[in-house]
């Protein structure tokens, strides 16, 4: 089934559901017992116009096709997290991936009529290509590329930080296909006076008013002319599934996910830093050191660009109680626009540490797998921590990283706990 079929099938499925709600206004006692296939006891107590919870909302897992195991953080936007075993995958497939979304899904997407628009202060000239064209005009390039929401990790920051909780989960590495961006950037002819780009996508505002953008961010043209900084129609080797950005989006790996712009439909060239939805105010960090709960002035915070070293153990799961005096951990380690060199564990909470095997990237901005032999040296419990280093020599912090108003960047090291019987 294609992506667009899936994606009918969804609207077809919501239709039925909003009929079922219909239904359900006017049922009978023995109607909802019809549909919950079981009888309501005190059901006669039931209030007025009540509608029982197991009748109540849709199933994002069938949904979206993920994993039982995921859990959801919230529904308007949809934002859905898996746990960290879940992500043992060399390469994620959809059923572990993380989704991010700041509005509402596009309520009709119709790949054969999809266009992409390139237009702002420094493009020579507007330029609109069809998808077809995209594909058939420029050279398709496939990469597995790291993207990671820059809160992730934000659940550990004491004071909380306003936004979603995410754990450790909000991470993947997908293969994406696609065309570099800086291809058809050089198709439509920038201006020397271009510093920027800004994506710009179809999916709705909260509040439904088509004026509103849900988000509008961009990168520097630096990034966005690295050969690996994708405008992706495929991934792992199928048409993007819907609420990854079906049928056209952003791919710029090792940059916080909030730049992958999802359901693209035009990329602006600007003479500035772009200045769309949440590049002002959001997905920024203090230029120094702050105390916790301290506000931080607006002029006083940076963009986020590369993403700091980070690792995650897979598995074993945390919580696993072990027969055995050794157990095998594997598990990916990232480090933005730079590589890990080194990647290293520890079972006495940081006192020594003991390397990991470690597997170059299978290219530039893919993770890295790690691997090892534990030897646990008797009965009890333990916490196995995970440590990488990146290329420029910087470790990940064995606790929590600095405090920030928005709880981004937390890159403290990955724990797991076991027990050995």
């Amino acid at each position: 089934m294609s992506n667009l079929q899936r994606f009918y099938s969804y609207i077809n499925l919501s239709f039925k559901k909003l009929k079922r709600r219909e239904f359900v206004k006017k049922a009978t006692l023995s109607s909802f017992a019809m549909l919950l296939g079981a009888e309501i006891i005190f059901g006669a107590k039931l209030p007025k116009d009540y509608t029982p919870l197991a009748l109540e909302g849709v199933d994002p897992f069938a949904m979206f096709n993920k994993n039982k195991g995921m859990t959801v953080l919230n529904d308007k936007p949809w934002n859905v997290e898996p746990k960290v075993h879940l992500l043992n995958d060399n390469v994620t497939p959809n059923a572990s991936m993380f989704i991010r979304n700041n509005g509402l899904l596009p309520e009709a997407l119709d790949a054969s009529n999809w266009t992409l628009t390139i237009d702002g202060e420094s493009v020579s000239k507007q330029k609109t290509y069809t998808l077809a064209e995209l594909k058939s005009k420029f050279k398709q390039y496939t990469y597995q590329l790291t993207i990671e929401c820059a809160g992730n990790g934000r659940n550990e920051f004491d004071p909380p930080a306003k936004g979603n909780q995410w754990t450790l989960g909000a991470v993947h590495c997908a293969s994406w296909t696609g065309i570099r961006l800086k291809d058809l950037l050089n198709d439509v002819g920038i201006k020397s006076n271009a510093v920027y780009i800004g994506f710009h996508a179809v999916d709705q505002h909260l509040s439904k008013d088509p004026k509103k953008e849900p988000i509008s961010r961009g990168c520097p043209m630096s990034k966005a002319m690295q050969d690996e900084t994708l405008l992706a129609f495929k991934m792992n080797g199928k048409d993007i599934p819907m609420v990854h950005g079906f049928p056209l989006r952003l791919v710029a790996g090792g940059w916080p996910a909030s730049v992958s712009g999802k359901w693209v439909n035009r990329i602006s060239i600007r003479n500035k830093v772009h200045d769309g939805t949440k590049m002002i105010g959001a997905y920024k960090v203090p230029s120094k050191p702050v105390a916790p709960g301290e506000k931080v002035k607006e002029e006083e915070m940076r963009i986020i660009e590369s993403m700091p070293v980070k690792s995650i153990i897979t598995s074993p799961k945390t919580g696993a109680i072990l027969a055995g005096k050794s157990v095998i951990i594997n598990g990916h380690a990232w480090a933005g626009e730079l590589e890990v060199s080194k990647m290293e564990y520890s079972i006495d909470f940081g006192s020594t540490w003991n390397s990991c095997a470690l597997k170059k990237p299978a290219n530039r901005l893919a993770w890295q797998h790690f691997s090892a032999t534990v030897k646990l040296p008797s009965s009890g419990y333990y916490e196995i921590w995970a440590k990488a280093t990146d290329s420029n020599g910087i470790a990940q912090p064995m606790l929590l990283p600095g405090w920030n108003p928005k709880g981004y960047l937390n890159n403290a090291c990955h724990r797991i706990a076991v027990k050995v019987k």
